[in-house]
Parts: structure tokens; C-alpha cells; sequence
């Protein structure tokens, strides 16, 4: 059963889009256990982060249509959204898989973030029993590709991430840090990057909030920084010269009431927000307020892009690896497929050659000729072996089938006695 892929990303829609096909947790189990009880799926890995949606499924075309209709139900999807999906199938999802792992798909061409998300994705789909044999052969040869090119290339070098990019667009609008505060909302891998580039770019004062305090108190303190629960969150929104936030809320965290009233409050001072987070944490009304100017994921394609020209041309070579991989992995998978019709061909002549030769045993015990027996023998065998293959052979001539004739003629190596 071929692998398809269902779902959109940071190509082919945009964040207002994307952010209406979002899965984290608990949720995924959920998704993964409904999924494959669709008639055709038989497994399936979803990924879901803040600039893809996909699912990885081994399924028919039934099954991928029954796959699309249930994400457009169980999501509620308008139709732009239901437009910017799109399909993937047998070579051209193997390939797009590559890439994804390889981070040739990513918005920061390399970024290694990617393959530690479609690992844990294919963890927690093997935990839960959803992805069998075909997707675990597939993801494990998937990893594997990603370390070649990741080894074998500089795709990885002078790192480059969305992290960094919205640190260096704040940079941009500052002239330094060292006199201003940043508010950072979430605990995650993003938000220790930011932090960190914050850190080395000399930022005068650093507050983490996070659901959960304990994460939020150990982030600030590699950081010599201030941590808060999000409830004390509005408290200190007017200190915030540059706001960046990147968590799992499928809610606004900072509704357009709450930094109004701090921008009230800092007296019309400037504040440089980025929500990096899908679903976006800051209300998007935001960006019409005075004073505030708030980019989201999508608007740091262009700092990326200036960030990443040395890793253009290792792409060239990671996307030769990666096509090399392709056809290998293929030709493995295509072996496979044939292996069951070349045991069944084997078994079948065994079969034949212990009927031929019980007949010439019993000839022998009878006393026949050693000589006439071996001639019998071979004779009965050549028959037998031949007898279907020559039967439809004649039926593809009366029926002109020439691709059958040709084929045979192939695989008895025929063309080669002209």
C-alpha cells in the first residue's frame, strides 16, 4: 500500500491558514486513533508544528479521500484552508518526507529542529500502534538520509533559525538592547533560543512567563532573568520594549484589550512583537494598534532569506544525497514486492521437479534404462515448466498483446538469440 501525504505548510498557505490545522498532545492521540480506524488507512504519523500540518498514512485513494473529508469536518475548514491542502503520493511523498527530515522543506533551509519534531511524531505514533511495518521501515531509513546529509554536507552551517531571525529583526528596529526590556511568553526550544540570542546581542532586562512556573524560573536562570506565571502576565506587559511569544495556546494569550491598556501605560513608547507561535498567541488586531509593531512567523521569510545564502549551495549537494537515498529506498521497497512472486515461482518448479522425479525413480525400479529414464526426465521436466508460459503466449498472439510477448521475450532472455 503506498504512502500518501495530506496537509499544508508554510509554502502553500499562510499563517491565518495554517492555524486552523493545528495538533499538540494529547490531541494527536486522539487524531491518530480516528484516522486509522478510516476504511483503507492502515497507519499513519501526523506532524504538526508551527509551519506544517501533515499526515504521513499508508492508505488507497479511498481511504485518502475518506482522510480528507474527516480533516475537513473534524476541523471545520473554510474553503481557502480546504483549497491550500495538498497531496502527496508513492514517489513524489517519499521525496517530500526526505526533504521535510533533511530541512530542505523548512523555512530555514537546514534548520535541525524539524528532525527532532518528526522523530517525536513518529515516537508517538509507534507508541500508540499507529505507524506498522511500512511507515517504520520508511521513517527509520528517513532519519537515517537526514544524518547522511547532515554528515556528508554543510547544510547545517552558520546556523540560522526563526529564533534568530526575529532577534535580528529586533535588532533592526533598536539601535541596541542594552537600555531595553524583552518579554518572552512560553518555555520551549524557540523561546531558549530567543533568549539566548538575546543574551549575546547584550539585552538589558529579560522576563520569561509560562503556564507552568517552574520551566519559565529554570529558562530565567540560565539567563540571569525574571520569571512569572501568565497570570501576573498583563502586570508586566508595560515593561516590554520587545515582545516575543511561542507557545501551545489554542487561545490568544495577549488580547488587544490588554496591550492597549500597556501601551496607555508606557505612554505611546514603541513595543517590537513577534508571534512566532500557530494558532497566533497575539491577537492579530494588534497590529492596528498605534505604537505597536507586530510581525508573526510568516514576516521573518525575508531575514531568513538574507541568512541563509552559504547554505544554498550545500543544498545542492544534500538535494543530491537526497535523490540518490530516493531511489535506493525505492529500489529496496520494489525488491520487497517482487520477493513473494520469486519464492512462489521457486516453489512452484520445486514442486514440479518432485513430481518429474518420483516418475523417473519409479521407472528406475522398474528397471528401465538409466539413459531412457534421464532423457524422460528431462523431457517431462521442460514441459511441465513450460506448459503455462506457452499457453499464454498464444493467447497474447491471437490477442496482439504485444507488451506480454515483449516481456517474455525479455525475461527468457530471447532478444539476445536473434
Amino acid at each position: 500500500m503506498p504512502l500518501h501525504i495530506l496537509g499544508l505548510n508554510h509554502t502553500t498557505a499562510p499563517v491565518e491558514l495554517r492555524e486552523q490545522v493545528v495538533f499538540t498532545g494529547v490531541e494527536i492521540d486522539r487524531v491518530l486513533a480516528a484516522v486509522t480506524q478510516l476504511d483503507g488507512v492502515t497507519e499513519a504519523v501526523v506532524l504538526s508544528t508551527c509551519n506544517r500540518t501533515e499526515f504521513f498514512v499508508e492508505t488507497t485513494a479511498s481511504g485518502q479521500q475518506l482522510l480528507r473529508n474527516w480533516l475537513h469536518e473534524d476541523q471545520g475548514l473554510d474553503q481557502p484552508a480546504r483549497d491550500a491542502l495538498f497531496i502527496l503520493d508513492k514517489e513524489a511523498a517519499i521525496q517530500h518526507l526526505f526533504r521535510v527530515a533533511c530541512g530542505l522543506d523548512s523555512m530555514v533551509l537546514g534548520e535541525p529542529q524539524i528532525l527532532g519534531q518528526l522523530k517525536d511524531a513518529f515516537r508517538q505514533s509507534e507508541k500508540l500502534g499507529a505507524a506498522g511495518q511500512a511507515l517504520s521501515r520508511l521513517f527509520r531509513h528517513t532519519f537515517s538520509v537526514a544524518k547522511k546529509v547532515r554528515t556528508d554536507t554543510d547544510i547545517g552551517a552558520n546556523p540560522v533559525s526563526i529564533a534568530y531571525a526575529a532577534v535580528s529583526l529586533a535588532n533592526q528596529f533598536f539601535a541596541g538592547f542594552s537600555q531595553h526590556t524583552a518579554l518572552l511568553i512560553g518555555a520551549g526550544v524557540t523561546i531558549e533560543l530567543v533568549a539566548k540570542h538575546l543574551e549575546r546581542k547584550g539585552i538589558g532586562r529579560l522576563f520569561i512567563a509560562n503556564r507552568d512556573l517552574a520551566r519559565a524560573q529554570k529558562l530565567a536562570t540560565q539567563f540571569d532573568g525574571f520569571a512569572l506565571p501568565l497570570s501576573e502576565l498583563e502586570g508586566t506587559l508595560p515593561e516590554a520594549d520587545i515582545l516575543i511569544s511561542s507557545t501551545a495556546s489554542s487561545a490568544h494569550v495577549v488580547t488587544v484589550e490588554q496591550m492597549s491598556a500597556a501601551i496607555r501605560t508606557r505612554k505611546h513608547r514603541p513595543v517590537f512583537a513577534v508571534d512566532i507561535a500557530v494558532p497566533r498567541d497575539l491577537d492579530p488586531d494588534i497590529a492596528h494598534l498605534d505604537d505597536v509593531y507586530l510581525y508573526t512567523v510568516d514576516d521573518l521569510d525575508k531575514v531568513v532569506l538574507e541568512g541563509q545564502q552559504s547554505r544554498e549551495i550545500a543544498s545542492v549537494d544534500a538535494r543530491r544525497i537526497l535523490e540518490d537515498e530516493a531511489r535506493r529506498y525505492l529500489s529496496i521497497e520494489r525488491s520487497k514486492e517482487v520477493a513473494p512472486v520469486i519464492t512462489a515461482l521457486r516453489d512452484h518448479a520445486e514442486e514440479l521437479r518432485g513430481q518429474v522425479l518420483d516418475q523417473a525413480r519409479r521407472r528406475l525400479a522398474k528397471g528401465a534404462d538409466k539413459d531412457e529414464v534421464l532423457d524422460y526426465a528431462t523431457s517431462a521436466l521442460l514441459k511441465k515448466l513450460l506448459h503455462h508460459p506457452s499457453v499464454r503466449l498464444r493467447e497474447a498472439g491471437e490477442k496482439s498483446e504485444k507488451e506480454l510477448i515483449d516481456a517474455i521475450r525479455e525475461l527468457f532472455g530471447l532478444n539476445q538469440k536473434n
